[in-house]
Order: structure tokens, then C-alpha cells, then sequence
């Protein structure tokens, strides 16, 4: 039986659970998503009682708890940030895949994991301001300028 505390965490969970999803995916360590969402859910229940919708969205309080928990998972392993230039989800089998994500591997960290939030998680600005802890103005050029630089790599036949 849901008790009211329960019923009003799933509430607050469920609308934004195909995006954490996204995120973790992409931002955990291999075979690690699950680890990641389990562990960003037992703490968002922990701190259920300090979320404040006056300071900002569900979706953005539960996006920055999915990715620090990613980001926990791979100092586990060692290994300081999931966009990190030895971490690689390009299937080998694609070539023009692989070279995208050897472009998108090639940027400098905080361009990356904007790349990755916005074009593989599917992210909007204001949601990963929230979790790259910046404005959307910082989020807007930083996305810019790496989209700049793998125009710059990739050349014309990406375009």
C-alpha cells in the first residue's frame, strides 16, 4: 500500500523519468545506468523534503542529482568526468559515427558534456544550465563554439 509520501515522490519523479533516463545513460560509465538512476532516486528520497519549487523546476533538481551521481560513479572507477577523451559510445560499426564522436571526444570537457546533454540526452538549455551549475547564456555560447569547432573538424561532408 502507497502511503502519501510515496505517492507524492512518484509524482514528482514520473514526469521526468525518460529524460533522467537519457541522461544517465550518457552520462554513467558503461553498464552503470541503472546503478546511477538507483542511487540519484534513493537520494532525491532522502532530500525529498528540501526540494523547493520557488528555487527551481523537478525536472532540474532531479537532472543535476542524476549527474553528480554519474559523476560519482566514475571517480569510483577512477576516472574524473563520463565525457573523459578514453570514453567512447560510438558502435563500431558506424562509420560516420565514429567520427562524430571522435570529434565530439576531441573537445574540451565542458563543450562535450554540453554536446552530449543537448544533442544525444536531448536536453533544453534551461535543464542543462541546471546541470552543468550555470546560465543558459553560458550554456547558449558554450554550445556555439563547440558546434563551431566540429564544423571545423569534421569539415563539409557533415554539415
Amino acid at each position: 500500500m502507497k502511503d502519501g509520501r510515496t505517492a507524492g515522490f512518484n509524482d514528482l519523479v514520473l514526469p521526468h523519468w525518460d529524460v533522467l533516463v537519457r541522461v544517465a545513460g550518457r552520462l554513467a560509465p558503461p553498464g552503470s545506468r541503472d546503478d546511477v538512476l538507483q542511487d540519484a532516486l534513493a537520494l532525491a528520497w532522502r532530500r525529498r523534503a528540501s526540494y523547493d519549487p520557488a528555487r527551481g523546476s523537478a525536472r532540474a533538481w532531479l537532472l543535476v542529482i542524476t549527474a553528480e551521481q554519474a559523476r560519482r560513479h566514475w571517480r569510483r572507477r577512477r576516472v574524473w568526468h563520463p565525457l573523459a577523451d578514453e570514453f567512447s559510445v560510438a558502435p563500431p560499426d558506424s562509420a560516420v559515427r565514429a567520427d562524430v564522436e571522435a570529434a565530439i571526444s576531441g573537445l574540451p570537457r565542458r563543450q562535450r558534456l554540453a554536446v552530449q546533454l543537448r544533442y544525444y540526452a536531448d536536453l533544453e538549455v534551461d535543464d542543462i544550465a541546471a546541470v552543468m551549475r550555470c546560465s543558459p547564456g553560458t550554456v547558449k555560447s558554450t554550445l556555439h563554439d563547440a558546434r563551431g569547432a566540429l564544423r571545423s573538424r569534421l569539415g563539409e561532408d557533415y554539415r
